[in-house]
């Protein structure tokens, strides 16, 4: 079986060689520095991306741009020290990690943004928007969040996917149901 394809791109080389020496006994990993670097390197066999949002010459925010007008179906994660804010909420990425990560974290975090691939897109929107509602919820106050137009739009995204998600559940029978949670 074919492993999959990671990309991490991260300015600082040596911490990107470390994610790199974690990741190669269980996926296929491309490291770049820079925002160019990162444009070389993209391709459809990319399953994962692991961008750094601060880069010498750009961001990870314009790769996550590149990778999204490229229509690549890669996850997407946000891992870096730059503490989230409410503009996260326009990003298309599917989680949001502030630095430092353990060698455990990277798997989990990689892990799961491959689990999410197998879901239905709408399944995939709601894990990326809880994604951000937790980031938000951990690293701004309450009255932050309660002054928060963005905030208070996001919930009702989300309790609109819920909604449908709840009413998609409750129309599978019961073999249906089990299969669902078989595969998950």
């Amino acid at each position: 079986m074919a492993k999959s394809t990671v990309l991490v791109v991260e300015d600082q080389e040596r911490l990107a060689d470390l994610y790199e020496t974690w990741l190669a006994a269980e996926y296929e990993v491309r490291t770049a520095n820079t925002a160019a670097e990162a444009e070389e390197l993209l391709d459809d066999d990319i399953e994962v991306a692991l961008l750094d949002r601060r880069l010498p010459d750009g961001s990870g925010d314009d790769v996550l741009a590149m990778i999204r007008e490229a229509g690549l179906d890669a996850r997407v994660a946000m891992v870096t020290a730059v503490d989230p804010d409410f503009d996260i909420l326009d990003m298309g990425f599917d989680d949001y990690v502030v630095k430092p990560v353990t060698e455990s974290d990277l798997f989990e975090i990689v892990e799961g943004l491959l689990e999410r691939d197998r879901y239905s897109g709408e399944l995939q929107r709601y894990y990326a928007l809880a994604s951000k509602r937790a980031t938000l919820e951990s690293e701004k106050s309450a009255d932050e969040l309660d002054a928060s137009q963005e905030y208070d739009e996001l919930l009702e995204e989300l309790t609109g996917l819920q909604d449908g998600l709840n009413d998609q559940a409750a129309e599978l029978d019961e073999a249906d149901y089990e299969a669902l949670f078989r595969e998950l």
